[in-house]
């Protein structure tokens, strides 16, 4: 299934969710992750060896950072149709997400090492009485491989420290688990590093839904993708809608660097 099939097939149905500009990615080894770490996203290159990008394309400014990322990130008329920009559309320019030690998430000004962060925020509204899909698109880049190789260590130590995070005012993410997959392992041989992560999703005292955040690193770059949906669709389906974001997310990085 394609993600505009996905996201025709949600539109079709019904409708419904994240935050990562709030939501980056969480973490804690747990068997409980489904599908399991190593299933590559529906459509994402595989390969023999680990990624190679060009070394004359690997961004080191600022200025090249934000456009590969800007290149990559998911709009809402990538989501597929009846996507639409949620408020506000994107995260602010010059910053990434932080977890504080309070476990809500806010926006920091970039440190040393990280050249550029950009998250965007969609949604597809459901008809009255139905729930929404929100979804979040996310990329950083980073100075070096092992600055982003620690961005996915962080994502997985974070949630033994916050199991339960609030994204934004009115909002939270409980019961979080994740489990990280090193290319090679567990056959994941789409990216250099992986972790999903999963837990329930809740607004302003609204019914639970399910959450799930994804995140992928090719050399120097991490890309996430987050959906969270209500009982008005199945999760088959909104694990299919990330999958297939993600995968092609990674596509673009391989396109913007022209990996062997």
């Amino acid at each position: 299934m394609t993600l505009l099939v996905a996201g025709s097939l949600l539109a079709g149905c019904s409708a419904q969710p994240d935050d990562a500009e709030a939501s980056g990615p969480s973490r804690s080894p747990s068997a409980t992750a489904s599908p399991g770490p190593g299933a590559a996203p529906s459509g994402a290159s595989t390969a023999d060896s680990v990624f190679t990008p060009d070394a004359s394309l690997v961004p080191k400014t600022a200025r090249a950072g934000r456009s590969l990322a800007d290149a990559v990130v998911f709009t809402p008329d990538d989501w597929g149709r009846g996507f639409v920009a949620q408020t506000p559309a994107q995260s602010a320019a010059g910053t990434w997400p932080v977890l504080g030690e309070d476990c809500r998430w806010q926006r920091e000004k970039l440190p040393a090492g990280v050249l550029a962060a950009l998250s965007r925020y969609s949604v597809l509204n459901g008809a009255e009485g139905e729930g929404a899909v929100k979804v979040t698109a996310a990329a950083t880049v980073h100075a070096s491989a092992l600055g982003a190789d620690q961005q996915l260590a962080t994502t997985l130590e974070e949630v033994l420290r916050c199991p339960d995070q609030q994204p934004r005012d009115g909002e939270r993410i409980t019961g979080l688990n994740s489990v990280g997959t090193p290319f090679g392992a567990r056959e994941q041989n789409y990216a250099d590093d992986s972790v999903i992560e999963i837990g329930s999703y809740t607004e302003r005292g609204g019914a639970a839904q399910p959450y799930r955040w994804t995140v992928a690193r090719l050399g120097t770059v991490v890309v996430a993708v987050s959906v969270t949906g209500s009982k008005d669709h199945t999760q088959d389906e909104l694990n299919q809608l990330g999958s297939d974001a993600l995968a092609r997310m990674l596509e673009r990085v391989r396109q913007q660097l022209k990996g062997k």
